[in-house]
Order: C-alpha cells, then sequence, then structure tokens
C-alpha cells in the first residue's frame, strides 16, 4: 500500500479514537485527552527551585546573577512578582521558571488519572532548565554535560519501568523552558560545548515530545509552544480590557524595534536595522534591551508597542524572539525576516496559512544586500490593510497568552490559551504515533501532518 494511503489510514483511525460516535462522546469528555503525572522525587523539580541568587553552589556570584533565577521570580508559581502592588494581570515573569509553572497549570486541568495504565499521555514534571543550570555554570562540570538527565533517565526506568515501556515512551512528554538548541549537543561529541547539554540527544528519551520554546527544524519530536510575556489574566474582564486598550491605543510610530542594540562585526539584519533607525528617528523607535533591560520590565517596551504600527523581530542568536508575542498582545503588526522566525514554528498556536493575516515579510537579504529599505516597504501598506493585520493579531492574543493559574471558569471556557493548545496538540501527536506502533506502521510515526492546525 502507498505510505500516502497508509498515512491517510492511520489519520482516519485516530480521528476516530478520539472522537468516537457522539453518544460516545456524550459519555465519555476524557476519551483520548487522560494524563498520567509521573510523580518524580524532588530532586528533578521542586528541591530544583533552589537554585535562584546566591543559594546556587559556585564562587562566582556575577555568574549566578547573569545565568540563575532570582528567588523573587519564584512567586505566583513562577510567574513572577506583580509588575506594581495594583497590577492583577502583569507580573516580571522569567522565563526559566516556566516549568514549574507548566506544571502547576497541568495540575489544574480535568482528566488527570492516577493510574497510568488507563492515560493517553504521561507527563514528566522534570524542571530541565534548572537542572542544567550546574552543567551551564561550573566550569569544572563542562565535560560532564553529557550527563544532564541521565539521573532521570535510570529513575523511569528503574521505578515502575512498565510506565515507561509500555510505549517505549512514544505517550510521554516533557517541557523544556528554553530553546531545543540548547540541550541537543551529541552525547559523545568532543569538546563539549559550553552552555549547552545533551539531554533531547539521549538515547532514553529519543521517543519522547519535548515542547520547548524553540525547535530544530527536523526532529520529528520537538515542537516550538510561544515564549511567555509578561501578561497573565486570570479572569475574561481583565482579557477584555486589554485587547481593548490594544484596539484603540493611538498609533504615531511607524516600526519599532526592541532588542539589543550593539551593533554587530559583520553585515546582518539587525545592524541594518538599526542604521536606518539612526537616520530615520522620524519612523522609528528602538528600546534598548542590552544586557537584559527588558527582561523582567514590560512596561519598558509594552507601552511603545501600543503606540507602534509595526514591530521589527529580527532573528537574533536564534530565530524565535519573545517580542513576537509581546508585540502580537499589543496588537504591534510583527515584521519577519525569515520563516524561521515564526511560521516554521508555531503551528499549534499560530496557524501558518493566516501570517499574512497578522504580519508582514521581508526577506532579510534584501535589507542587508538588495538596499530595500524597511520605513519605505511598511509605509507603502495601505491604512486599512494596516488596521486589518492589527485586528487579527489582537484575535491571535489570546492563543499565545498564558493566563494565570486559578483563572476563573468564565476565561476557560471564553477559548484556548497557549498551555491549553500545547496540550492538545501534544495529545494529538502522541495519539498518531501510539496508533502507528497498534497498526504497526512504525514508519508513521515520523509524519506531521496534523502539527499545523487551522482555527
Amino acid at each position: 500500500m502507498p505510505n500516502f494511503l497508509l498515512l491517510l489510514l492511520v489519520v482516519l483511525r485516530a480521528v476516530a479514537a478520539v472522537t468516537g460516535d457522539a453518544a460516545g462522546d456524550a459519555a465519555d469528555l476524557c476519551a483520548g485527552r487522560r494524563i498520567h503525572i509521573r510523580t518524580l522525587p524532588p530532586q528533578f523539580n521542586t528541591h530544583l527551585l533552589r537554585h535562584c541568587d546566591a543559594s546556587f553552589p559556585l564562587a562566582d556570584p556575577s555568574a549566578v546573577a547573569t545565568f540563575a533565577p532570582s528567588c523573587d521570580s519564584l512567586a505566583n508559581h513562577g510567574l513572577g512578582p506583580r509588575t506594581h502592588a495594583r497590577s492583577h494581570s502583569w507580573y516580571r515573569t522569567d522565563a526559566r521558571l516556566f516549568e514549574p509553572f507548566f506544571h502547576h497549570r497541568l495540575l489544574e486541568r480535568d482528566c488527570l488519572v492516577a493510574d497510568p495504565a488507563i492515560a493517553d499521555a504521561v507527563f514528566v514534571p522534570y524542571y530541565a532548565g534548572l537542572d542544567s543550570l550546574p552543567y551551564v555554570l561550573d566550569p569544572s562540570l563542562l565535560n560532564s554535560s553529557a550527563l544532564h538527565g541521565a539521573s532521570l533517565a535510570q529513575f523511569l526506568a528503574g521505578d515502575s519501568p512498565q510506565i515507561l515501556s509500555r510505549r517505549h515512551g512514544h505517550d510521554h512528554f516533557m517541557v523544556l523552558a528554553g530553546s531545543a538548541w540548547d540541550h541537543s549537543q551529541p552525547p559523545h561529541s568532543e569538546p563539549r560545548l559550553w552552555g549547552t547539554t545533551s539531554l533531547v540527544r539521549l538515547p532514553e528519551f529519543e521517543n519522547f515530545t519535548f515542547l520547548a520554546f524553540e525547535s530544530r527544524s527536523w526532529p520529528w519530536q520537538e515542537h516550538a509552544i510561544p515564549h511567555p510575556t509578561s501578561f497573565h489574566p486570570a479572569s475574561l474582564q481583565r482579557l477584555d480590557a486589554w485587547l481593548a486598550r490594544a484596539r484603540s491605543s493611538r498609533r504615531t510610530t511607524l516600526m519599532l524595534y526592541a532588542g539589543g542594540v550593539s551593533r554587530p562585526s559583520r553585515p546582518n539584519i539587525r545592524g541594518s536595522i538599526l542604521a536606518e533607525c539612526a537616520n530615520r528617528t522620524d519612523a522609528c523607535v528602538v528600546v534598548d534591551c542590552s544586557a537584559g533591560k527588558c527582561s523582567h520590565d514590560p512596561v519598558r517596551y509594552m507601552r511603545p508597542m501600543l503606540g507602534a504600527k509595526f514591530c521589527l523581530e529580527p532573528p537574533g542568536d536564534t530565530p524565535t524572539r519573545r517580542s513576537t508575542f509581546d508585540a502580537i498582545l499589543a496588537g504591534c503588526v510583527p515584521v519577519f525576516f525569515e520563516d524561521a522566525a515564526a511560521r516554521r514554528q508555531y503551528g499549534w498556536h499560530l496557524p501558518p496559512g493566516r501570517y499574512d493575516e497578522f504580519s508582514v515579510h521581508i526577506q532579510k537579504e534584501t535589507v542587508v544586500l538588495g538596499g530595500v529599505k524597511i520605513a519605505e516597504t511598511l509605509a507603502a501598506v495601505p491604512d486599512a490593510e494596516v488596521r486589518r493585520m492589527r485586528e487579527r493579531a489582537i484575535e491571535m492574543a489570546p492563543r499565545v497568552l498564558y493566563r494565570r493559574h486559578g483563572s476563573t471558569m468564565e476565561l476557560r471556557e471564553a477559548g484556548k490559551d497557549a498551555v491549553d493548545l500545547a496540550v492538545d496538540g501534544a495529545l494529538r501527536r502522541i495519539r498518531r504515533r501510539v496508533l502507528a506502533l497498534d497498526e504497526g506502521q512504525p514508519e508513521m510515526i515520523y509524519a506531521q501532518e496534523d502539527d499545523n492546525v487551522e482555527m
């Protein structure tokens, strides 16, 4: 049977297994959605929260201040402290603490089961980013960075091993508070690269689904989910109030760039943006986010974004940027310079087929090497088209924000946020993978046709 027919059969059977008939759905609302959360020794999660401020066991406190999250950031289950006393939705969120926040949100979900034998998926609440800190910060452990996650693999294989062996890990998923690139160094590579580990390359985890802020372009077990912003509403009223502000905000700036302002040593898109903004102060605003100035201070960039029509999102060390999601929340139309910045990353949250409705794409080579002026290109977009794109971006905003834990039922019923869509996507991928195994079609495991879903 041709491969495309096999794939069609697997997909159709997966849909049938998930949906069932109408009577079955009414009787079992958790069909295909049951999640078992593994109970791990605290050394793999809660004890890692001690790795903050000077409590991290390193001699150089300046390194800790740079790389380890502050203890203040642990407030509100990882959302961080409120930006100010009267704030109900804005927090000084440190993305490195996303793992405990995601864990807490998952504990609030329906359809959690204590018996892994009846679960459709198994969530492993490992705070991987925090556990990588010793290998990232301690020079004496640099050559041991391939051991990151090895203790967890040993525990999962030895404690109730039937949970892992039942489906060989294909039904397991984890979250990474960072880029998958940071944890994808080959285990046996020499010399070891500073700042990276081999977690996702360990053979014990090769069948797991990893949700990260940025995925690599080829591995089938990874998928990107939005970078967390500082906006975490707990009620529909507060979400609607913010979106109304974004819609009505007066936009007097053509374009805005928020990011590092150091000039690169060789020509690239970020350098071209900075040069053009320096010459077009009438059309461009630059928000200096160098040295982490914007990391925990959303007021610094959100207010200017509310006053801008377009937000420039050039790639940096890696293609994706948190600023993309801040811009969408602010109703500032994102301008991308390569597809890897978002279109190829966030298919569960931002359907690729709709990017032209809420964003602008300018190929970076045409700017860096071809003399294309960004301001002229954006100024040529008709005002009616800008308003339409802004409205579409604001419509997308609830899909990319992480609402606060303990949110009202009204907000939860209004629509799915980034956590809901991430879990739905992981369940969808796991169901297809397990069905392919059950059908004796292991080659179908690697198909990803369901990864980019339409709204």
